[in-house]
């Protein structure tokens, strides 16, 4: 593929971070997009402000139900090509102390949502011969961290379930791809430092890869793509040989180690949704 211009784009959690970033990115380059967000007036205003065509309707990505109601609202934008599922939460803390219901909101955004989404879309795309569904997850979907347990499961989960589909599609001409950002600055990462010698990623730079992947599809990208090289390498050493450079770079502590201050209003916000 050479160019997005005229395809159909889905992107969930399109009102905030790097799905405003993919939103605007993609429609810059000619693509229909429609923003599907839990806050239908943020999304409609940031669709607003993007302008290009792009339409937004109100959307749980935990609720199939929802999903059907938010394709029949977007239908002008489809048929839809690309589905980016890339709705998620982040609430951090010792799992002992995590209330049961924030951690069932966990896993339903972050993998039930990846899967409704599939469930939504992809048989449309198989009708047509073609699409591309590209689900973001997140380094620690291969990589866990004390403090971050249930979002680090939700994330290895939509690792699993990436794989299992790519080859599931894959003979009815249906790409599926896996991005794993590190830290990235939104408000999803608030407070949270970054490894030792690893630069914080902005939601442009995770947006940039996602429209990479759409042109040239892969299974597994991460941003940076220089860091998938050091966990693969790092995974061939003993256990703790890993755990020895993992102390050295901080990679270890980087979510018990967030600023529950900084984190505060995010934390509030995603434990209600």
């Amino acid at each position: 593929m050479n160019s997005i211009h005229g395809l159909g784009v889905i992107v969930t959690g399109g009102a905030r971070g790097i799905g405003r970033a993919t939103a605007e990115r993609l429609s810059a380059g000619g693509a229909r997009v429609a923003i599907g967000d839990l806050d239908a007036e943020l999304a409609a205003s940031v669709a607003a402000e993007i302008g290009r065509g792009v339409v937004s309707a109100h959307l749980d990505v935990t609720d199939a139900e929802s999903w059907r109601t938010f394709l029949a609202a977007t239908s002008a934008a489809g048929p839809f090509d690309v589905l980016v599922n890339n709705a998620g939460i982040m609430p951090l803390g010792s799992l002992l102390k995590e209330p049961d219901d924030v951690t069932r909101t966990i896993v339903d955004v972050n993998l039930h949502g990846v899967i409704h989404g599939t469930k939504a879309v992809a048989p449309g795309m198989i009708d047509r011969g073609r699409g591309h569904v590209v689900n973001v997850a997140s380094a620690v979907g291969r990589v866990a961290m004390a403090d971050g347990a249930t979002y680090s499961a939700s994330k290895f989960a939509v690792v699993g379930f990436s794989e299992a589909m790519r080859a599931e599609l894959a003979p009815q001409g249906v790409d599926v791809s896996v991005v794993l950002p590190t830290v990235v600055q939104t408000e999803l990462s608030a407070g949270v430092p970054a490894a030792r010698g690893v630069k914080p990623v902005t939601a442009d730079d995770v947006a940039k890869v996602i429209e990479e992947v759409i042109l040239k599809p892969k299974a597994e990208v991460w941003v940076p793509r220089w860091s998938q090289a050091i966990v693969k390498t790092t995974n061939l050493l003993p256990r703790r040989a890993q755990e020895a450079i993992s102390r050295a770079m901080k990679a270890d502590s980087v979510l018990s180690s967030a600023d529950p201050a900084a984190r505060a209003a995010y934390e509030e916000r995603a434990r209600r949704h």
